[in-house]
């Protein structure tokens, strides 16, 4: 008789060759070749978004039984949570997602559904997002470690999902915590662990570990995950330093009002969660 670790350690096992099945899947990258005859990088965000102007292609949101829309949605669980908690002290509530995508929501339609009517959610990038919703959405450019983002502005929750470790240098990063502790009382903010085996920006086992001038020569030198070869020395180096995990140790640091929760996958914690609830 298999006892139960054994079931659930191969019932783990199948949902990490499905994640990897899908990390594969979804790999839409190319370069574009720009009027001056150089090569544009064009890839995805953390959120599967291609960051290019050709109709949408099918992404893990449109999928509600797809693995990745599966994490996303027991996520936002805690999202949801603190939402409800916004909505019990007043009608109409204000929420800043940095970094995020109106399709990123789909995770919890039905509850945005429900509640359309008393939201507003304001998403932030360094280009402005075309949304479609602009009932329940709109869009600002900005940079979310801009000491002055939003200045004299408050949210009822600011959101933020596989952001921080974009933003470059830890300075940055500290700024980036500021910004969302200052913009609201409430916050929830994500990010993959530094410490999970697999990096999934690059999609290789270990890749963060590496020293720096090593992930710069693979970078110039193979396709490897979201990103397309990069020969430019500058340009991979930009790469890499926008492309920076965490741990738990420097998420309490930055969050260090906030609970720190994990997601788990095969019994490791697969990313980091910093929750304030106000």
């Amino acid at each position: 008789m298999i006892n139960c670790s054994a079931t659930c350690f191969f019932a783990e096992r199948d949902r990490i060759r499905e994640l990897f099945f899908i990390f594969r899947k979804y790999q839409i990258i190319r370069p574009e070749t720009q009027s001056d005859g150089r090569e544009k990088n064009i890839f995805m965000t953390t959120d599967f978004k291609v960051l290019n102007d050709e109709p949408a292609k099918k992404t893990p949101y449109d999928n509600p039984k797809s693995i990745e829309f599966n994490f996303r949605a027991k996520r936002f669980q805690n999202v949801r949570t603190l939402i409800e908690d916004a909505l019990s002290e007043k009608t109409q509530i204000r929420i800043l997602d940095l970094g995020g995508t109106e399709e990123y929501w789909k995770i919890g339609s039905d509850f945005l559904e429900k509640h359309r009517q008393n939201l507003k959610i304001t998403l932030v990038n360094l280009e402005a997002e075309r949304v479609k919703n602009t009932g329940l959405f709109d869009s600002l450019a900005g940079d979310a470690a801009d000491p002055q983002l939003l200045a004299g502005e408050s949210f009822d929750l600011v959101h933020s999902n596989s952001v921080v470790e974009h933003v470059g240098s830890w300075e940055r990063m500290i700024q980036f915590a500021e910004n969302t502790k200052r913009l609201s009382k409430r916050y929830f903010v994500q990010t993959p662990n530094y410490w999970f085996p697999f990096e999934p920006h690059f999609r290789t086992p270990g890749f963060q570990y590496l020293p720096n001038s090593v992930k710069v020569g693979l970078v110039r030198r193979f396709q490897l995950g979201f990103f397309p070869r990069t020969p430019d020395l500058e340009e991979a180096r930009d790469l890499v330093e926008h492309n920076k995990l965490i741990s738990a140790r420097q998420m309490r640091r930055l969050f260090d009002d906030g609970e720190i929760l994990f997601e788990k996958l095969a019994f490791l914690n697969k990313s980091i969660m910093a929750i304030r609830a106000g």
